[in-house]
């Protein structure tokens, strides 16, 4: 359950632009998080247990079916239940931080880059790969951490490298021959950047604050069950909520 970090990884693609997301939510999980159409699925590497799953109220504990009690029953319902419910959430907030990144990036890339034609066609490229990522991987009965890692980190690596090349090349042509026009531009780029990023990232931020509201909700649920695994608590999902700011460099 990792999607406030990949809208925080997203935005720091946005080097230049001043406006930034900030909701103060702190969410850790020993686990990769996966939903499948008829169960919901945590798994680790190391620690006991290595495999959690919740299926309509029954839970499964590595290679088993273990009894829990109606309580616990009811809570697994609904830790099922809000999971799927936070998906669509999930994958909008996804889609608005690759926007708002890819924005930003094309902003800067179309007024330094060597090549604006290719610049907009590599971007459009990284984000039609990023957008298929996201539908692959969010919907209301499928999310799979790992893959959404990879094919972010895929995505953007393709990208950025040349993106930055480009546009450090462009800046340093436009200041080694004196292209007047092109350094103008660039003293007005953090304000373009911010009129266009600003209202996006101000929706994003109340969209976080929700889906901080409903991980903290699955994590009272965790916290809840009565089950324990070898004399301690699952401890599926850690969620620390504080105040929030939008902040400006």
């Amino acid at each position: 359950m990792r999607i406030l970090v990949l809208a925080s990884l997203l935005l720091l693609a946005c080097g230049g632009a001043q406006a930034a997301v900030s909701v103060d939510c702190d969410v850790h999980s020993d686990y990769d998080f996966t939903l499948t159409p008829k169960s919901v699925v945590l798994t680790r590497r190391h620690g006991a247990p290595r495999t959690v799953l919740m299926r309509q109220g029954r839970l499964f504990i590595d290679d088993r079916w273990v009894a829990v009690s109606p309580a616990d029953g009811k809570r697994l319902a609904s830790y099922e239940r809000e999971a799927r419910a936070a998906m669509p959430l999930a994958a909008k907030i996804g889609r608005d931080a690759a926007t708002i990144a890819f924005t930003a990036l094309g902003e800067v890339a179309r007024g330094f880059g060597n090549d604006p034609a290719q610049t907009a066609k590599k971007l459009e490229q990284a984000r039609g790969e990023l957008d298929r990522t996201l539908a692959r991987t969010i919907s209301p009965t499928r999310f799979s951490s790992a893959e959404l890692g990879k094919g972010i980190g895929e995505a953007v690596s393709g990208v950025v490298p040349s993106l930055v090349g480009d546009i450090v090349g462009g800046a340093l042509r436009a200041a080694l021959t004196g292209d007047t026009g092109q350094l103008a531009r660039l003293d007005d780029l953090d304000a373009r950047i911010d009129a266009i990023v600003e209202p996006r990232a101000r929706a994003l931020e109340r969209n976080a604050e929700t889906l901080c509201l409903k991980l903290q909700d699955l994590d009272r649920i965790d916290d809840a069950l009565e089950y324990r695994h070898q004399g301690r608590p699952l401890e599926l999902l850690r969620v620390r909520a504080g105040n929030h700011a939008t902040t400006a460099d």
